[in-house]
C-alpha cells in the first residue's frame, strides 16, 4: 500500500512502526476503539481516496481490512449479467473487507468498493488483525461490533431495493441517508453528502433521467430542498408517509 497504487491513484500513507500486539494490549480496555486498534496494527496505513475512485474490485485478493475514518463508501455486488446492485452505504467508523479474516485471504473479493465521497481510511493486513484477535479477545469483540453494524447497513439497503416502484425506492433511500448522514437544522435534515442525480441512480438501480424527475416531484411537493447537490429533507415524517 506504500507509494502509488494503480487503483487509488496518488495517496497518503502513514506506516505504523510500533509493535501491533503490544500497543493494542497496552490500551485501557474501556478506552479502545476500533479506529485506534486497527490504526496501530503492524502494516496499518492511512489512505486517502478521491470521490468515485475504486477501493477494490470484485476478484481482487482479499488481503486487507478497511475502516472508514471520514467520508462514505458504496459497497456493491456485480452479477454475471453486468448488473451492479448496492448492498451498503458505509459511513464513518464502518468496517469492511472482512472476508479476508474469514478465509485467511485465500479468496477473492465479492464486492466492488467505491468512494462515494472523498474518503480517509485506515487499512491493515488481515494477518495483523488475526494476530491481534488471537492475543486479545477484546479486539475480537470490537470487530464483532463493527461487523454487526455493517450487517445492519446491508439489511437496510436490501430492504430499500426490494421496492419495485422507483419512487418508493428513492424515498426509502433518502430516509436511510438521513439516518446515517443527516445533520439536523432549522429547515429539516440535510444529508451531508454531495449527491449527483447520476450517483443516486447508480446506487438504487435507476437512471439519471428518472431520478431527476422524481426529485423534482418531491421538491414541488415541498418535501425536499436541493442546494449545490445537497439534499435537505424538510419533513421526514411526511416523506415517510409518502413512502408508505
Amino acid at each position: 500500500m506504500n507509494g502509488v497504487n494503480p487503483v487509488f491513484g496518488r495517496q497518503l500513507t502513514q506506516p505504523q512502526s510500533q509493535s501491533a500486539v503490544s500497543l493494542v494490549n497496552a490500551m485501557a480496555p474501556n478506552s479502545r476503539t476500533l479506529l485506534n486498534v486497527i490504526g496501530n496494527l503492524d502494516g496499518a496505513t492511512t489512505v486517502m481516496v478521491e470521490r468515485a475512485k475504486t477501493i477494490f474490485f470484485p476478484g481482487d485478493p482479499a488481503e486487507r481490512v478497511y475502516l472508514i475514518r471520514r467520508g462514505a463508501v458504496r459497497l456493491s455486488r456485480v452479477y454475471e449479467t453486468g448488473e451492479e446492485i448496492t448492498v451498503a452505504m458505509l459511513r464513518e467508523n464502518s468496517l469492511f473487507g472482512v472476508l479476508s479474516l474469514l478465509t485467511g485471504h485465500r479468496s477473492d473479493r465479492f464486492y466492488h468498493a467505491v468512494a462515494f465521497t472523498r474518503v480517509e481510511m485506515i487499512t491493515a493486513p488481515a494477518a495483523s488483525v488475526l494476530q491481534a484477535m488471537e492475543s486479545d479477545p477484546g479486539v475480537g469483540l470490537l470487530l464483532l461490533q463493527g461487523l454487526s453494524s455493517r450487517i445492519l447497513q446491508t439489511e437496510t439497503m436490501i430492504e430499500t431495493l426490494t421496492h419495485r416502484d422507483m419512487s418508493s425506492r428513492l424515498v426509502s433511500f433518502l430516509l436511510v441517508l438521513c439516518r446515517d448522514f443527516g445533520v439536523a437544522g432549522e429547515k429539516g435534515i440535510t444529508i451531508d453528502l454531495r449527491l449527483s442525480h447520476q450517483a443516486i441512480a447508480e446506487a438504487i438501480g435507476s437512471t439519471r433521467v428518472t431520478i431527476t424527475r422524481l426529485l423534482g416531484d418531491l421538491r414541488n411537493s415541498g418535501l425536499v430542498q436541493i442546494d449545490r447537490k445537497k439534499i435537505t429533507v424538510l419533513d421526514p415524517i411526511a416523506l415517510s408517509k409518502r413512502f408508505n
